[in-house]
C-alpha cells in the first residue's frame, strides 16, 4: 500500500497504512477488557487483518490485551518496551522485539523510534511492585515522507517539543472511567501537546470506547464517554493551536486533511 490512511478502532487502537506497511497501535478489539465492557462494537476482522508490525506502548491491560493479540495472530510481529519480551513471548507469541526511547528499527518502509512516555509501565498499576515491569513508551513512525506520532499513554512533558514537527499526532484526551490519575491527559493538556508537537493535524483517541459496567449508564459518565474530544478541540482553537483536529468516532476511518491524504 503506498497510500496513507488511518482507522480509529476504540480507546487507543489505531490501523495505519503507510510506506507499505500496515501497524496497528495498543489493539483492544474484544468486548470485553478485564473488568471494563466496551460501550461500541468490536471492530469486524477485517478491520485488524493484514497487520504487519504491532506496537504497544506498555503493559496495562487496556494497552497491552493478550486476547485481543491472539485476534491478531501469534506469529506477527509485535513491538513492546524493553523488558516486556520475555513476560510476552512466554503467552506464545512468537515474533516479540524490545525498543527502548531512542532506539529505533525497521519494518519495510517504516522507521519507529521509541519515545519517552510519563506514565507507569507496570502491569498492574503504579503501586505494585512485583509482576512484570517496563518503561512505558510512545512511538515515532516515519515513512513516505511523514511522521506520525503514537502518545500511547503519557501526561505532557517538555521534551516533546523535540519529536516535531509531526505531520499527525495520535494524542489520548481523556482515559475510561470518571476520573484520571497520574500520567493522562486531559483534553487541555492534549492541546498543550499538540502545540508541542506543532503537529499538523490530531485525531483524539483513548476515550469513548471502554468503561466500568456499574456506572456506565450516569449521566457524568455518559458524558465523559463523550465529550473529552469535543473538549479538546474547544481548548485548541482557545489557544490558537494551529492543527487540524480529525474528530473520529471509535470504529470510523479517519478523514485526512489534503495536506497529509497522500492515498
Amino acid at each position: 500500500m503506498s497510500g496513507f490512511n488511518l482507522r480509529f478502532l476504540g480507546h487507543s487502537t489505531v490501523r495505519l497504512e503507510l510506506g507499505d506497511r500496515v501497524v496497528l497501535t495498543d489493539p483492544v478489539l474484544t468486548a470485553r477488557v478485564g473488568g471494563l465492557t466496551r460501550v461500541v462494537p468490536p471492530p469486524p476482522p477485517g478491520a485488524y487483518g493484514g497487520v504487519d508490525l504491532v506496537l504497544l506502548s506498555h503493559l496495562h491491560g487496556d494497552h497491552l490485551h493478550v486476547p485481543s493479540l491472539k485476534l491478531v495472530g501469534r506469529r506477527t510481529r509485535i513491538v513492546v518496551p524493553r523488558g516486556a519480551g520475555s513476560w510476552l513471548t512466554r503467552k506464545g507469541f512468537t515474533a516479540v522485539e524490545e525498543i527502548a526511547p531512542g532506539e529505533t528499527l525497521t519494518d519495510g518502509g517504516l522507521t519507529i523510534t521509541a519515545t519517552e512516555a510519563v506514565h507507569s509501565g507496570h502491569r498492574w498499576g503504579p503501586r505494585l511492585t512485583h509482576g512484570p515491569q517496563s518503561p512505558a513508551v510512545g512511538h515515532l513512525i516515519d515513512g513516505a515522507g511523514l511522521r506520525v506520532y503514537n502518545a500511547g499513554d503519557t501526561d505532557l512533558f517538555d521534551a516533546m517539543v523535540g519529536f516535531g514537527p509531526v505531520d499527525v499526532a495520535l494524542l489520548p484526551v481523556w482515559g475510561w472511567g470518571p476520573n484520571l490519575g497520574p500520567g493522562h491527559l486531559n483534553p487541555a493538556r492534549a492541546a498543550e501537546a499538540a502545540g508541542l508537537l506543532r503537529a499538523r493535524a490530531v485525531v483524539p483517541v483513548h476515550w469513548g470506547t471502554l468503561a466500568v459496567p456499574g456506572i456506565r449508564r450516569t449521566a457524568r459518565m455518559r458524558r465523559l464517554l463523550a465529550d473529552p474530544p469535543r473538549e479538546f478541540a474547544a481548548h485548541v482553537a482557545a489557544a490558537r493551536v494551529a492543527t487540524d483536529v480529525l474528530f473520529t468516532e471509535p470504529g470510523a476511518d479517519v478523514v485526512l486533511p489534503a495536506s497529509t491524504d497522500r492515498a
